[in-house]
């Protein structure tokens, strides 16, 4: 029995819910990095990297491949940089119809 559609999506963004996830993400926009070059990155023990990796694979984010004795990680497609576009984007019209709505609050707003 294959799962529906909305399922599988929920899961996709329950992948991205790892703020570890999504600055791997970020990282791997720029090109195939190694492990060790993302550890100089980003503040955590290379445990738990490991297994915000192991995440990221088993969701078909990222791929591996070996080059020499460095095992590389890149994008699945360029379509996850797309979504991350897009969520900057989102994030960005969110965060400006809040401060929008600050900015109306302090200056004692007529709609009130």
């Amino acid at each position: 029995m294959s799962v529906p559609l909305y399922q599988a999506k929920a899961e996709l963004f329950r992948t991205l819910g790892h703020p570890v996830r999504i600055r791997v993400l970020e990282l791997l926009q720029d090109g195939p990095k190694p492990v060790r070059d993302l550890l100089a990155a980003i503040d955590v023990e290379a445990s738990n990297l490991s297994q915000q990796l192991a995440v990221l694979r088993r969701a078909g984010m990222v791929t591996t491949y070996r080059d020499g004795a460095l095992v590389m990680y890149a994008l699945s497609t360029p379509d996850v940089a797309d979504l991350l576009a897009a969520g900057r984007r989102i994030l960005g019209a969110v965060l400006a119809d809040r401060d929008g709505l600050l900015d109306e609050l302090r200056a004692g707003g007529a709609s009130q």
